[in-house]
C-alpha cells in the first residue's frame, strides 16, 4: 500500500513575539513582507505613518484582494491617503498588531484568498 501526502504550498506564519516572525524554518528579527508564495526579505524600513502607495508595489503586483498590515506590538495607523489609495486599486488594507496581523494571513491564506502582508517586529 503506497501513502502519498501533500505538501503544502501556501507559506504560513508559525510564530510570532515582540521580537522576531517565524515562518516555516526561517526565523526573522526584522520587518518582512509575504504573500502566500513569497516573502520580501528587504522590506524598506520606515514608519509606517511614512508608507506610501509605490512602497507596496512588489505587493501589489501579485494582485491581492486584502493586504494585513501588522505594526508591531501596537496598532499604529498609516497616512489616510493610504487607505484611499487602495482602496481605488480594489484592495483591502487592514491595520492590526502583528500578532493579530500574523493569524489574520493565516486565516485568510489558508482559504485560498488572495492575501499578503506587511508585518513589523
Amino acid at each position: 500500500m503506497k501513502f502519498t501526502h501533500e505538501i503544502p504550498t501556501t507559506l504560513t506564519i508559525r510564530s510570532v513575539t515582540v521580537d522576531e516572525i517565524c515562518i516555516g524554518n526561517e526565523v526573522f528579527d526584522h520587518t518582512i513582507a509575504i504573500t502566500v508564495d513569497l516573502v520580501l526579505h528587504d522590506w524598506a524600513p520606515k514608519n509606517v505613518e511614512d508608507l506610501q502607495e509605490s512602497d507596496f508595489d512588489l505587493l501589489l503586483g501579485k494582485s491581492p484582494e486584502v493586504i494585513v498590515l501588522g505594526t508591531g506590538a501596537t496598532n499604529v495607523f498609516p497616512a489616510r491617503e493610504l487607505v484611499f489609495a487602495m482602496a481605488r486599486r480594489g484592495v483591502g488594507l487592514e491595520v492590526m498588531n502583528t500578532i493579530a496581523a500574523a493569524r489574520t494571513y493565516n486565516v485568510l491564506a489558508g482559504e485560498d484568498r488572495k492575501v499578503a502582508a506587511v508585518l513589523y517586529v
